[in-house]
């Protein structure tokens, strides 16, 4: 496990290393959107139906995104308790509040997640970060996510329904969509070579690709928002992964299937919820500050929240 986070580590400094150094003057910025748009739009479909097609549908399949709902809403629903407990002792701003709120409760579980769960339990459990993002976190992000941001922050209003068409238009969900259409009909068990190869090969450079990009992310971010950064970073890193271990006991969720859901609630801010901080106009310093810590941290809590569950 420590080799693989120190293998991260340093594909995460290479990505800072391009974004400092932009060679052949080329905007990191610019070059982030551009990986990220072909992993979401090509790479992640095709990982997505890989996965599903071919893996064992049984009741994890329902349990594992449902623990991963209920451990983002109960996530969600503290940190609303701990900045309005927060506010009665000193000014916590409206826009702060929203920002801390979704940085806290969402986790980047597919950019940081499948590649820390792939190198800790292998290939099986890549299915379990699909799962908690595409059936799980997605969902609440694009609904609830969303409209918690126009709350706190632009005041403008947002349809439920506009939320669920912008879920249903993620191009991984057709993936995941497909490919469960492959797994019922029988054709994810009896899929031609070169078919196979195809999916294999657009599968192959995810894992790099996730992690150079994270690194792309990293900015050196203003410490004015220090004081309403800690309390995000503790749940975030914290408590999330606590909430996830009681819903996985609840829920009799055993084996892989239990790990997984507690490592992927103990991942560091989603990046997709610091785009919704800005277009929702929120405080993006105290949302970038509590990103960049919880990066820096996971090198720290996730070993520890993987040695805690064995």
């Amino acid at each position: 496990m420590i080799n693989n986070l120190i293998a991260f580590l340093m594909i995460i400094i290479c990505g800072v290393f391009f974004q400092w150094k932009k060679p052949a003057g080329v905007d990191p910025d610019k070059a982030r959107h551009a990986i990220n748009t072909i992993v979401i739009k090509f790479f992640m479909p095709a990982l997505c139906f890989k996965v599903i097609a071919t893996m064992e549908i049984n009741s994890d399949v329902i349990l594992f995104p449902l623990s991963a709902i209920l451990t983002v809403l109960s996530v969600m629903f503290f940190s609303y308790l701990t900045y309005t407990i927060l506010g009665k002792f000193t000014k916590v701003s409206k826009k702060e509040k929203g920002a801390a709120i979704l940085t806290s409760s969402f986790g980047n579980v597919t950019f940081f997640g499948i590649p820390i769960l792939t190198a800790l339990y292998g290939s099986e459990a890549i299915k379990f970060p699909i799962l908690y993002d595409c059936m799980g976190t997605a969902i609440l992000l694009w609904t609830i996510g969303i409209m918690l941001g126009a709350y706190y922050g632009s005041g403008r209003k947002v349809r439920l329904k506009d939320g669920i068409k912008s879920f249903a238009m993620t191009p991984p969900i057709w993936g995941m969509v497909l490919g469960y259409i492959a797994n019922f009909s029988g054709f994810g068990q009896q899929m031609p070579e070169f078919f196979i190869a195809f999916l294999d090969l657009m599968s192959a450079p995810i894992i790099g690709i996730m992690i150079f990009s994270i690194g792309m992310m990293l900015k050196i971010p203003q410490m004015k928002s220090l004081f309403i950064a800690i309390p995000a970073v503790i749940i975030k890193l914290c408590i999330s992964p606590l909430i996830a271990f009681l819903f996985a006991t609840l829920l009799g969720l055993e084996g892989l299937a239990f790990k997984s859901t507690i490592v992927d609630a103990a991942m560091p801010v989603m990046a997709l919820s610091l785009a919704i901080v800005s277009e929702s106009k929120l405080d993006e310093t105290a949302a970038a500050l509590i990103a960049v810590i919880t990066v820096i941290l996971s090198f720290i809590t996730i070993p520890i929240t993987v040695l805690l569950i064995g």
